[in-house]
């Protein structure tokens, strides 16, 4: 974890990501999105989830965006990237994170909040367990959670999952 300040770009960035997640929720998908710059802070590639409405459970940004730069970028390109995202990496795609070589991760929730904000309606819990991103990737630069944004993502989150089946 970093503890190098957010600058305003930086927060747009993170703007951006959960503008993505609202996307996405009107979509009729889970509200994630994620934003992937360059060094310079220049924006690369921006990615919204895709996993109900592609019916492919791997369809997260944070992966399409792992597999973008892996193919795009190389090693010293992919390790200058940061990835804004509105959420905290799952296991798989710190996994695919850390296995194209990316750079620093700004998330706005953590997998923490998400697992209890989504045990206050009542939902089953994720098929994979919630692991911090430093426990798949090891001495990954992380930032995050922002209290900025855990309200918004909060009720996004709650809005997905409203009159869904409590069970699957």
């Amino acid at each position: 974890m970093t503890t190098t300040p957010l600058t305003d770009t930086d927060l747009r960035h993170v703007e951006r990501a959960v503008e993505l997640a609202g996307e996405a929720l009107r979509a009729g998908d889970e509200p994630f999105g994620s934003v992937l710059t360059g060094a310079d802070g220049h924006l690369l590639r921006a990615a919204r989830n895709r996993v109900r409405t592609g019916g492919d459970g791997t369809r997260h940004p944070e992966f399409e965006l792992a597999r973008w730069a892996a193919e795009h970028l190389d090693a010293y390109e992919r390790r200058r990237t940061v990835v804004f995202t509105s959420g905290e990496h799952c296991p798989m795609c710190a996994a695919a994170h850390g296995w194209a070589g990316m750079g620093r991760i700004v998330y706005a929730h953590s997998s923490a909040q998400l697992t209890r904000w989504l045990a206050e309606i009542g939902v089953a819990p994720s098929p994979v367990a919630p692991l911090r991103i430093q426990e798949v990737v090891p001495g990954a630069d992380t930032v995050g959670p922002l209290p900025a944004f855990t309200a918004r993502l909060r009720t996004m989150h709650h809005a997905c999952h409203a009159g869904r089946d409590r069970t699957a």
